[in-house]
């Protein structure tokens, strides 16, 4: 059982959260072509490379996740990864063209290039994403009976945010914005959304005491 102090606001929060992160990590994979295309071309397998890469990156992430949420699962933790993950989106930005400069001329063969520079890029931050997922499965979940069916919206929503991102970033995003400021704005959006439920379970936390100490009264 979760704390019977759970906030009305607090799953709709953590749906919300993981729509987010579906939207930013398909969002960041759709940029990962348009990033490594002036170094590697975009031919079919330099796109295997991306995929490949988000989905090692991602499985890993789930792994590391579902292992933290059985270790005192909190909202303010869940908070910590949104803003590990903003952070570590950043170098995406930052550290791309040394990276890939580097990578294309000691690398002949673009196929191993690309695999390369996309596991420079994207392995961490992806990895930190992914633990997003089983990490709110624990925290959504309040009894054996109901939690296939609530893993089940959360990877509705999850998945329903990878989509919307696909399409957003592909239709539009891309031809109004240049790639390194909506990776900024993923980047922002992550961070923000990690002190939202910082501040959130804080601000719950502090109603609880109050609560409880005036029951005592």
């Amino acid at each position: 059982m979760q704390q019977k102090n759970q906030h009305v606001w607090q799953n709709p929060l953590i749906y919300m959260l993981a729509f987010s992160s579906g939207f930013c990590i398909m969002g960041i994979e759709l940029l990962g072509g348009r990033i490594l295309a002036p170094f590697f071309g975009s031919s079919v397998h330099i796109w295997g490379s991306i995929i490949t890469v988000f989905m090692l990156s991602l499985s890993l992430g789930y792994l590391i996740g579902g292992k933290l949420s059985t270790k005192a699962a909190s909202l303010n933790k869940y908070g910590v990864i949104f803003l590990i993950a903003g952070i570590m989106v950043l170098p995406i930005v930052m550290y791309s063209q040394v990276i890939m400069e580097s990578i294309f001329i000691h690398i002949e063969d673009s196929r191993y290039g690309s695999l390369l520079a996309s596991m420079a890029l994207f392995f961490i931050p992806t990895v930190i994403l992914g633990m997003i997922s089983p990490y709110s499965v624990r925290l959504l979940v309040t009894d054996k009976e109901s939690s296939g069916q609530t893993a089940g919206v959360l990877y509705f929503v999850s998945t329903l945010g990878s989509a919307l991102g696909t399409i957003i970033t592909s239709f539009y995003m891309v031809l109004a914005f240049d790639v390194n400021d909506i990776i900024i704005s993923f980047s922002a959006a992550l961070a923000v959304l990690g002190l939202i439920a910082i501040i959130f379970n804080k601000v719950t936390n502090l109603e609880a005491d109050n609560l409880m100490e005036a029951n005592n009264e």
